[in-house]
């Protein structure tokens, strides 16, 4: 399986940046695809997950009405939209696929992510 993300970038505080995951290797229907963020010092940490047959998402509490995931089927690219953008939201960005989310409670943790992809940093500027 292959990550491939794009779109950090640097953006004003109050900006919006798009991020995009797009995944080859197998079939995605059962799979549980998100974002990661780890800043400078600090661990990684979960940002915003979707699970691709129901597709319900589950947020951070710290991104919650800011950020927003969604997916194209037809694609298998996941997008991360982040709106109002804050300073702290500053880090390398992972997109990460989870081959078995439902099996145990969603989100999963770091070690519980079967992929990931190459980071993409995200600088928000006060």
């Amino acid at each position: 399986v292959q990550l491939q993300a794009s779109g950090g970038g640097l953006a004003q505080a109050g900006g919006s940046l798009r991020l995009s995951c797009a995944a080859s290797g197998r079939a995605f229907s059962n799979v549980g695809m998100g974002w990661f963020r780890q800043a400078p010092g600090k661990e990684r940490e979960f940002v915003a997950g979707i699970r691709w047959s129901y597709g319900d998402t589950y947020y951070a509490d710290s991104v919650k009405g800011r950020f927003t995931i969604s997916r194209d089927n037809a694609k298998n690219t996941v997008y991360l939209q982040m709106n109002s953008l804050k300073p702290e939201d500053t880090a390398v960005y992972y997109c990460a696929a989870d081959a078995s989310p439902y099996t145990r409670r969603w989100p999963p943790n770091t070690n519980e992510i079967d992929y990931w992809g190459q980071g993409t940093l995200v600088t928000v500027s006060s």
